[in-house]
């Protein structure tokens, strides 16, 4: 996955970990549930973007 990444992105995944290592540092529980709601979305826009580019033919 990191090859495919740009520095901009390597540079939000570690901006999402610091916050969630923050709201941790507070709320252990509640950090919980900010990253397995972030990994859903996460999941959601690949599916999306991967249907949106098998309809184009491009994968």
């Amino acid at each position: 996955m990191r090859p495919n990444l740009s520095p901009l992105g390597i540079f939000g995944i570690l901006l999402v970990g610091a916050g969630i290592a923050l709201i941790a540092s507070q709320n252990v529980l509640i950090a919980a549930g900010l990253a397995l709601l972030l990994a859903g979305v996460a999941l959601v826009v690949k599916s999306i973007i991967s249907g949106m580019l098998s309809s184009w033919g491009m994968m």
